[in-house]
């Protein structure tokens, strides 16, 4: 039988270890890494989003550490000028970033039939550096996960520092989405670069709606419904400096909320050319442009590459600029204006060999 002094025991024994299963126990926080190639990236969240360091414009360092949905740019040693590309952009992403997906994004999603894309995003931004804060938003003609985008980009500024701006030029002010005002930039790469900046800055968003962005970009013609939404990323374009800047959560929700009819597709035009007379060493050609949208067109712009290093010497009914092999042309001031289904023309003269006459694609002002 056990003694009176042996029960007493094990009954404080028994009270110990009550208390100290009580007692939270601290674990180690999670270590977070850190990403200093340029291209190096890494998957958080069980794969569900990629963090990327993201060096493109420049070969000077940087190094960013990641947590979870969190980033922060440790270092950075950039100083790019700020009237032309950044230097990187450190950011994170849910879809494919030129091949590299994510898992279970719900994208590619058609944009016709684009469900509710909804986004929450915080950061931190320091007094120094020169940098945007933006959403990099990517679309494609097709379905396609593998290869590099080719329909659009469109970026959405939610604050930036040291007087730098979108590509291209400003083409409307004002435009009321999502409880802020935003002025659009366009310009025309491989793509159709469209912008929304934000006239009040803000460091951060809860619920931001991304498919209203979406869709009034179609209504100006620079998206198109048959197109694919296929990636969405959140981060910090960095021309100078940058250290500091970080994230301090993101997300993106890919469906739920209420279904609502896709706009019209707005605007729309080709432009066709044709060699009308070619000698040794030059040729004349006409540029068709026509309006395949469904609402009057205020202007357009065509771009086409040439494929043989020819050059474009003088032009007529349109201003033709060319860099390198790359060339566009403006509608003049009195052609530019096409109701649906119409057209007009311009010409130009120009070096080289007419064998080789290249594809255009035609924009919508």
């Amino acid at each position: 039988m056990e003694s009176v002094r042996t029960r007493a025991a094990l009954t404080v024994l028994g009270a110990l270890f009550l208390l100290l299963a009580l007692i939270p126990v601290a674990r180690p926080a999670r270590a977070a890494t850190q990403l200093c190639g340029a291209t190096q990236t890494v998957a958080v969240n069980g794969g569900e989003y990629i963090a990327q360091n993201n060096v493109w414009g420049a070969a000077t360092p940087q190094c960013i550490s990641v947590s979870g949905t969190s980033f922060t740019v440790d270092s950075s040693g950039h100083a790019n000028p700020t009237n032309g590309a950044p230097a990187s952009y450190p950011s994170l992403f849910k879809g494919c970033h030129w091949g590299l997906c994510t898992t279970g994004s719900g994208l590619p999603v058609q944009v016709g039939t684009m469900p509710a894309v909804t986004s929450d995003w915080s950061t931190v931004q320091p007094a120094s550096g020169t940098y945007d804060v933006a959403y990099d938003l990517w679309y494609d003609t097709a379905p396609a996960t593998t290869t590099d985008p080719d329909g659009a980009e469109l970026m959405i500024w939610l604050n930036s520092r040291g007087g730098v701006q979108p590509a291209g030029s400003r083409i409307a002010s004002g435009v009321s989405i999502g409880g802020a005002t935003w002025d659009v930039w366009y310009s025309r790469m491989n793509w159709n670069y469209v912008a929304y900046v934000r006239t009040s800055g803000t460091t951060s968003v809860s619920g931001l709606d991304l498919r209203a962005f979406t869709r009034d970009a179609v209504t100006r013609g620079y998206i198109q419904n048959s197109w694919y939404f296929i990636d969405a990323e959140a981060g910090f374009e960095i021309w100078q400096g940058g250290a500091g800047l970080a994230t301090g959560s993101f997300a993106v929700n890919v469906g739920g909320g209420e279904e609502t009819p896709p706009p019209p597709s707005g605007a729309a035009c080709t432009a066709d050319l044709r060699v009308d007379n070619a000698w040794s060493g030059g040729f004349t050609a006409t540029v068709t442009v026509t309006n395949t949208g469904d609402r009057t067109l205020t202007g357009w712009s065509a771009d086409w590459t040439f494929p043989a290093g020819q050059t474009v010497q003088n032009a007529w009914n349109a201003t033709v600029t060319q860099s390198g092999r790359s060339a566009h042309a403006v509608n003049a001031s009195y052609n530019g204006a096409l109701a649906p289904g119409a057209a007009t023309t311009f010409g130009f003269q120009g070096t080289g060999s007419a064998a080789d006459t290249p594809s255009l694609t035609c924009t919508p002002a």
